[in-house]
């Protein structure tokens, strides 16, 4: 069992992008950003439900296989369960549509308690009012021997690698620069001692780095 981070940042430490407009949600940025995780064929088959055979099967699809195995919870940011854009619709099920790509159960960190929501394919979110110490002891519990990830967004992961929770921490660094956002690296100097740090590039220009205790 680990508690485990993958995340998505450019290469000037940004995991979130700012461009979004009514017109374009998630602007032209986000695509960017992610776009070799995207274009794996792990993606495509787990997250768009295409079977089709397409996207890519190099190193970043061996990560994109990675991120979704023996992972038995995940915590995330109320932010990334889209709370911030639907604050107030009590039928706001997040952005996934009813086959959310999880399969497992999601915690979500918000400020107001919500009803949990149940998915037919085992996914479930539990919406907690807690700190990051106390929504992991409850992830353990739920992820039953598998690992626990968090997911998201990168002020969450902040969070806990500050306090020291986190044992795996996989960072995809997007060959481009956002100029601004949410940094993943801020007020985290020094982190990497406590970790073995290895880097692996892909075909796409993508740096895996990967920090392991």
């Amino acid at each position: 069992m680990a508690v485990r981070v993958d995340l998505n940042i450019s290469l000037d430490g940004f995991a979130t992008t700012t461009d979004q407009t009514p017109e374009n949600p998630f602007g032209d940025d986000w695509p960017r950003l992610v776009g070799a995780y995207t274009a794996t064929r792990t993606f495509r088959e787990r997250v768009l439900h295409d079977t089709s055979g397409e996207g890519t099967t190099g190193v970043d699809d061996a990560y994109a296989q990675a991120y979704f195995a023996e992972v038995g919870a995940e915590i995330m940011g109320a932010g990334m369960f889209g709370l911030h854009n639907f604050p107030d619709d009590p039928d706001w099920r997040g952005w996934w549509g009813e086959e959310p790509p999880f399969r497992i159960p999601v915690l979500v960190l918000t400020h107001t308690a919500r009803p949990a929501i149940s998915f037919a394919n085992g996914t479930e979110f539990h919406f907690l009012t807690t700190s990051p110490e106390e929504a992991l002891d409850r992830a353990l519990e739920a992820a039953d021997g598998k690992d626990v990830r968090i997911g998201g967004g990168p002020t969450v992961v902040r969070d806990f690698l500050r306090a020291g929770l986190v044992d795996h921490l996989h960072v995809a660094i997007a060959p481009i620069l956002l100029g601004r956002g949410i940094r993943l690296w801020d007020d985290l100097r020094g982190l990497e001692s406590g970790y073995d740090v290895t880097a692996e590039t892909a075909e796409s220009g993508t740096v895996h780095l990967t920090f392991r205790r």
